[in-house]
C-alpha cells in the first residue's frame, strides 16, 4: 500500500510538470526538457522512496526497541518475584526443619530412657527423673524439710517407679535428719512393707533400730536388729546389726 502511494505521487508530479512544459518549448527543447524532467522526477522519486523507507524502518525499529525494553522490564519484574519466592521458600524450609528438629528433641526428652538403679536396668520417664533428681538435690543441700515434701510427693505420684523404694528410704532419712524419729520410722517401715526386695530394705531396718534406740525403745530396737539378721543375712546392714546386738 505504501509503495502504491509512492508511485502515484511520482506520476502525478511528473504529469503536472510535463503539461506545464509542453506549452512553452518547441519539440527538441521540449524533448530535452522532458528527459531532464524525467531524470529529476526519478531522482526525486528515489529520494522520497528512500526517505519513506528509512522512516518506516526507523518506526519499526523504535517499536521493536520499545517492545524489547518492555519485555526486559517484565522479565526483571518476574525475576524479582522469583527471587522473593525462592527466599521465602528457603526461609520456610529452614523453619520447618528447625521445628521438626526441636519437636524431635522434645519428644526424645519425653521418651522413657534406660537407667541403672540399685544394680538393675529400669525404664524411667524424663519427668519422673527430673522430680527425683530435684528432691535428692534438696536433700544433698541440707534442705531436709523441702526434700521430705518433694520425696513424699514423688512416692505418691510415681508409686511404681524404679526410684520409689529409694525415694521412700530417703524420705525416712530426711525425717531423721530433722530429728523426727516417729515419721522416720513410719517412712522406713513403708520401704520394708512395699519394697521388701529392694537393696534399701536392710538399711531401712537398721535406721528403724537407730530411731527406736533414740526413743529409748530398746527392746523394739533389739527385735528389729534380730529380724534384720534373719531376713537379710548376707548384707552389710546385717553385719552391722550383729555388731550392735553383740554390744548389747
Amino acid at each position: 500500500m505504501m509503495k502504491f502511494a509512492k508511485t502515484a505521487l511520482a506520476l502525478a508530479f511528473a504529469g503536472l510538470s510535463l503539461h506545464a512544459t509542453a506549452g512553452v518549448f518547441d519539440d527538441d527543447e521540449a524533448r530535452r526538457a522532458i528527459l531532464d524532467l524525467r531524470a529529476k522526477v526519478e531522482a526525486l522519486t528515489k529520494d522520497i522512496n528512500a526517505r519513506l523507507d528509512t522512516k518506516a524502518e526507523k518506526s519499526v525499529t523504535l517499536d521493536m526497541l520499545n517492545q524489547h525494553e518492555q519485555t526486559m522490564q517484565e522479565i526483571a519484574r518476574l525475576r524479582g518475584q522469583l527471587e522473593v519466592l525462592e527466599n521465602e521458600i528457603t526461609i520456610a524450609t529452614k523453619r520447618q526443619k528447625d521445628f521438626y528438629a526441636d519437636l524431635d528433641a522434645r519428644l526424645r526428652k519425653l521418651e522413657p530412657r534406660e537407667v541403672e538403679i540399685d544394680g538393675k536396668t529400669a525404664s524411667v520417664d524424663q519427668g519422673e527423673q527430673n522430680a527425683y533428681d530435684a528432691a535428692m538435690q534438696q536433700f544433698k543441700e541440707g534442705n531436709y524439710e523441702a526434700a521430705a515434701t518433694s520425696l513424699q510427693a514423688f512416692v505418691r505420684k510415681y508409686p511404681g517407679s524404679a526410684y520409689a523404694a529409694g525415694a521412700q528410704y530417703w524420705l525416712g532419712n530426711a525425717y531423721y535428719a530433722q530429728r523426727d524419729c516417729k515419721n522416720a520410722i513410719l517412712a522406713q517401715q513403708q520401704v520394708i512393707k512395699n519394697y521388701p526386695d529392694s537393696p534399701k530394705a536392710p538399711d531401712a531396718m537398721l535406721n528403724i533400730a537407730s530411731c527406736q534406740t533414740e526413743l529409748k525403745a530398746v527392746n523394739n530396737a533389739k527385735k528389729t536388729l534380730q529380724d534384720l539378721v534373719k531376713n537379710y543375712p548376707n548384707t552389710t546392714a546385717a553385719r552391722t546389726a550383729k555388731e550392735r546386738l553383740g554390744a548389747k
